[in-house]
């Protein structure tokens, strides 16, 4: 490990607006086992009490990179508590040290896997979750995908009804995958686009005038910038989109790029 990275994580531990929590804090064994499970933080549904200092809204953005679109967000609307989540320590500084340096009271930063996200928490706590550029998981399992059956599932769990999931992405393969499982469930959609800087959708204004470090890229390169918004209510299971997702087409149409786009640097 660099030196810079070593004293990035050391300097992580100094930001108050930074929580690391170690395993242990979030997993424990089932009783007679030698299975993990996941058991709530000390944080879960006290975020606005113990950590913001007051009962305004909390937004996520989860797979944040060095928080630019949550520290964006914040400067917009002061009234509004945002977290940025990913796993990345030596990233989470960036955006840290941002936030504390500009006295930004707004921000905070967890950094967790994200599907350790039930664990920190509690039902209703959340109004909005933004997807930024994730990973589409091309070749991986469907149930890592962020916009899964699987995490909607977590997402409802802490959501408040009618909670909203923005998904803003150069992806058009894992948009469509999105928007198939949106409509398997019978999804609100609240707005929806495949080339929002052509189409100008109607979406809110930090849509198209927030952007992160790789979307400037892309629209440099003349690449379209897709978003799709939707709520979260659902009754009963989520279900996967099955024959309704043409994964083996949308693969081909994504093409070669996706290797840069999600670069191991960050946003």
């Amino acid at each position: 490990m660099g030196h810079g990275k070593l004293r990035k994580f050391a300097e992580n531990l100094s930001f108050r607006c930074l929580l690391q929590p170690d395993a242990s804090q979030v997993l424990d064994k089932e009783p007679g086992s030698r299975e993990l499970r996941l058991k709530d933080h000390p944080v879960k549904g006290r975020w606005g009490a113990d950590i913001f200092g007051n009962d305004n809204p909390i937004v996520l953005e989860l797979g944040c990179g060095k928080g630019d679109y949550t520290l964006a967000l914040a400067r917009r609307h002061p009234d509004i508590n945002y977290i940025g989540v990913d796993i990345k320590g030596a990233r989470l500084w960036r955006g840290a040290k941002t936030a504390t340096e500009e006295g930004l009271a707004n921000v905070a930063f967890l950094r967790t896997r994200i599907e350790f996200i039930g664990a920190f928490f509690g039902p209703g706590e959340v109004s909005e979750i933004w997807l930024t550029f994730s990973d589409p998981q091309l070749h991986g399992s469907e149930n890592s995908r962020l916009s899964s059956p699987l995490f909607l599932e977590r997402y409802r769990g802490f959501m408040r009804p009618g909670g909203t999931v923005h998904l803003k992405t150069d992806s058009r393969f894992l948009h469509e995958y999105t928007r198939a499982v949106v409509k398997a469930n019978s999804l609100r959609v609240l707005s929806e686009g495949t080339d929002i800087y052509h189409d100008r959708i109607p979406a809110p204004a930090e849509v198209f005038e927030v952007q992160t470090f790789y979307e400037s890229m892309f629209l440099e390169m003349g690449l379209p910038i897709t978003y799709l918004a939707f709520c979260i209510d659902h009754e009963g299971p989520y279900v996967f989109p099955g024959d309704g997702f043409d994964a083996d087409y949308w693969l081909e149409k994504e093409g070669p790029r996706r290797s840069f786009s999600h670069a191991p640097a960050g946003k």
